[in-house]
């Protein structure tokens, strides 16, 4: 999720939040506070979310990279070795 868009939810939610807390207790103080106080809340969640991805997406990599298949070095002549083409000369520095 991007930041603007977590953002504008988070927003979103705390004034629900803020109006619903105010109706209930008919306090600005009480209301400030518990709003706060929902806002840490959230922000933890959000941190322990992403923590959480990318604690997924490490075993994901390692899991994929012990799957994957043993692939065998091609055999490649040495240089010495291998014929020039036809009409070229070979490099003096071999």
């Amino acid at each position: 999720m991007s930041l603007p868009r977590f953002l504008l939810g988070m927003l979103g939610v705390l004034f629900v939040f803020a109006v619903a807390t105010y109706f209930a207790t008919q306090s600005a103080w009480t209301t400030f506070i518990q709003t706060l106080l929902c806002a840490v809340l959230i922000q933890i969640g959000y941190f322990a979310a992403v923590l959480f991805m990318v604690w997924r997406s490490k075993d994901r990599k390692q899991d994929e990279a012990s799957r994957a298949p043993v692939q065998n070095p091609v055999d490649e002549k040495p240089a010495s070795k291998v014929r020039p083409l036809p009409g070229t000369e070979r490099p003096r520095h071999f």
